[in-house]
């Protein structure tokens, strides 16, 4: 398995995330893709991370379908592209009603759509051709005004990789048509059948394979010296699976909920959204299970962990993207360097 992990450029100290990517350079991570959720925007911080590394692969975690034009997304992409002389991967995603209805005064209706016709024009604009589109979403040149078709004036750069963030049925199916890579989250490898699924007709109908996909899962890892400790630390994680299956999202749509709902847990999915869109926050955390926790992390003592990740490796992940725990950037670059070291050690086992 390839390894990766994610950071966001708010949050306090933006010198101690350029520092973690630094050193997780250094410590032979693979790629790091950048969010941006509510946050700062990715392109900013890439485009700073791009001058700091030399070597890993530097990804959009994701751009937010919607909240720029097709155009504006591919004008970026290709400069951090240039910048980062060949190592940037663009992560794109359809967010949800909250963010860009909420925060961004954009309609939310047709993700699929829009997100399909968003990427057949940023592969226009990748390839160098004249950029038009007349579709149901977007519209390129504006119909009815003096606009003709136009290329960008950078250099074509076709091999751009482009990766989805997909949780719902028909977006993994388009994921599989039309990506090169998938980058998921809330994954059960026990329940894999539940994104593998879709991502396969996708993959059919477009005449590919799994091998051009590159499946990219994420969870946090954390070591514990113990059963006691890891006790403790699943319970102190089941607020935010909480907040994940009852706040994430609108009042009506919540695609974290309903991923967890396909891969078995949908009679707990729905009571913690209840309980947490009534305004009881403890009552949801209360009802989040420790197999909900230990099925969607990488959580455990080392053997766990371990064994964990080759259950992640057989289920059909490609590259692993680890979310450290620790307090202070020292211990979670303690913990990405044992992680590191088990998906290695694991790579050896399996090549002898």
């Amino acid at each position: 398995m390839r390894t990766a992990t994610t950071v966001e450029g708010s949050g306090g100290d933006f010198r101690r995330t350029v520092e973690l990517v630094v050193e997780a350079e250094k410590l032979g991570m693979d790629a790091v893709f950048v969010a941006e959720a509510w946050g700062s925007d990715a392109p900013s911080v890439l485009g700073y991370l791009a001058a700091r590394t030399e070597r890993i692969t530097l990804g959009s975690g994701i751009v937010q379908v919607g909240t720029r034009t097709p155009v504006a997304i591919a004008q970026a992409a290709l400069t951090l592209a240039d910048m980062s002389e060949g190592r940037f991967v663009l992560g794109l995603g359809p967010s949800g009603p909250q963010v860009l209805e909420g925060l961004h005064g954009v309609p939310f209706a047709r993700p699929l759509t829009r997100t399909r016709e968003t990427i057949a024009v940023i592969r226009q604009a990748f390839a160098g051709e004249k950029i038009a589109l007349d579709g149901e979403t977007v519209h390129i040149p504006l119909p009815g005004g003096e606009g003709r078709p136009m290329r960008l004036s950078t250099a074509p750069n076709p091999d751009i990789p482009i990766y989805l963030a997909t949780l719902s049925p028909r977006m993994l199916r388009l994921t599989g048509e039309t990506a090169d890579g998938w980058l998921g989250t809330s994954f059960v490898p026990e329940g894999a059948a539940a994104y593998f699924g879709p991502l396969d007709e996708g993959l059919t109908a477009a005449g590919r394979t799994r091998a051009d996909l590159d499946v990219c899962q994420g969870a946090e890892v954390a070591f514990a010296a113990d059963e006691d400790e890891l006790h403790g630390m699943v319970a102190e994680r089941k607020q935010g699976l909480a907040f994940s299956l009852g706040g994430m999202g609108s009042a009506s749509t919540n695609f974290y909920n309903e991923a967890y709902s396909r891969q078995g847990w949908a009679e707990v999915a729905a009571e913690v959204r209840e309980r947490w869109q009534a305004g009881d926050r403890a009552g949801a955390a209360g009802l989040v299970t420790d197999e909900m926790v230990l099925g969607t992390t990488l959580i455990g003592t080392e053997d766990m962990v371990r064994a964990r990740l080759r259950v992640w490796r057989d289920a059909g992940v490609d590259t692993v993207r680890l979310y450290p725990a620790g307090d202070t950037l020292d211990a979670r670059l303690t913990t990405l360097g044992r992680a590191l070291d088990l998906v290695r050690e694991i790579g050896r086992s399996d090549a002898r």
